[in-house]
């Protein structure tokens, strides 16, 4: 059982894929020679030919709608944008076109296309490259949304994601590129819409996904020194959501903490919150939390650890479900 990082395990994914089958191809910018700026597909054009590994042009729209037409055609488009600010060009081919063509052809056309998008902050980058949309395209009806946190997921889930009939958006969470684990080909993975238990808890239900989930799990922890119980749940679809799982946990604990990086104002952290009160308001012992980033746009990279949730934010959020002397509340332990 090798050993990867989760941007290496990614890679090993894609490699299985162009592998497995002739009509994946992979499209980016610098994605051939160079294999793209955080090296994913280093090797895959050498590997595979330029003609299933293909550097674009430094147009984000022109790749997608490539994509399209491809799909159509029958291959297995795999697009990569480069940074995830990057996919605003893109915005219209994706929800106008992409995201409305089965459903416009009564069922007819498929939509096979893997859009690759690594996002989230905490690698001290540039505007533009440390974005957190996942929500834009969770709100969009026709696409699946999903997200990795490990190299294990990263593996199983591209693939999955390639095979899939719809269009599937895969967030990469740029920070976590070399976060390294043991990776195994799965004979019976979980599904792509499903979430994990990654710790049990029996106090405080932890939701998050993606770059959070190792810091959820570092707060564990730390409550754990404290005898507090947090169950962790990795999401690992934000399209469809897996609420099953949430609110089972939910009844169990009463209690239930989100955090994500992206803004707070509209994000998923929002809905969750929402369907878990409907779902379970009898059983909450107290109001659901949110730990996000904050209602501005993404700031310099110098004060970026202001912006992105950590521990000591995630804890305080615990303590605000306990009832405990918490940031908001006014008064100290």
């Amino acid at each position: 059982m090798p050993t990867l990082t989760l941007a290496k395990a990614i890679t090993a994914g894609l490699r299985r894929s162009l592998d497995s089958d002739d009509r994946v191809l992979l499209l980016g910018e610098d994605i051939g020679a160079l294999g793209g700026v955080f090296r994913v597909t280093d090797g895959l054009q050498r590997d595979f030919g330029a003609d299933r590994v293909m550097d674009m042009p430094l147009a984000e729209s022109g790749i997608i709608g490539t994509a399209i037409g491809l799909a159509m055609a029958g291959y297995r488009p795999v697009c990569e944008i480069q940074f995830d600010g990057f996919i605003y060009p893109a915005f219209d081919q994706i929800v106008s076109q992409l995201a409305k063509m089965h459903y416009r052809t009564g069922g007819t056309v498929r939509m096979p296309i893997t859009i690759r998008v690594p996002y989230g902050g905490g690698i001290g980058a540039v505007e533009h490259h440390s974005e957190s949309p996942e929500a834009y395209f969770a709100h969009t009806a026709g696409l699946r949304v999903v997200t990795c946190s490990n190299p294990q997921d990263a593996h199983t889930m591209i693939q999955q994601s390639i095979a899939c009939d719809d269009p599937v958006m895969f967030f990469e969470p740029k920070r976590r590129y070399w976060t390294k684990g043991e990776v195994a080909d799965v004979a019976d993975p979980p599904g792509l819409g499903r979430a994990r238990i990654v710790l049990p808890g029996i106090d405080v239900t932890v939701v998050t996904y993606g770059p959070l989930v190792a810091t959820a799990l570092e707060a564990a922890a730390a409550a754990s020194a404290d005898g507090v119980s947090i169950e962790v749940i990795d999401l690992r679809s934000l399209s469809p959501i897996d609420f099953d799982t949430v609110t089972d946990s939910v009844r169990r604990t009463g209690r239930l903490v989100i955090t994500h990086e992206a803004q707070q104002s509209g994000g998923l952290g929002a809905e969750i919150a929402a369907v878990v009160t409907e779902r379970c308001f009898d059983a909450l012992r107290a109001a659901p939390v949110r730990v996000t980033g904050f209602d501005i746009p993404y700031p310099a990279a110098s004060v970026e650890e202001h912006f992105l949730p950590d521990l000591d934010r995630l804890l305080d959020g615990v303590d605000r479900v306990l009832d405990r002397a918490n940031s908001l509340s006014g008064w100290t332990a």
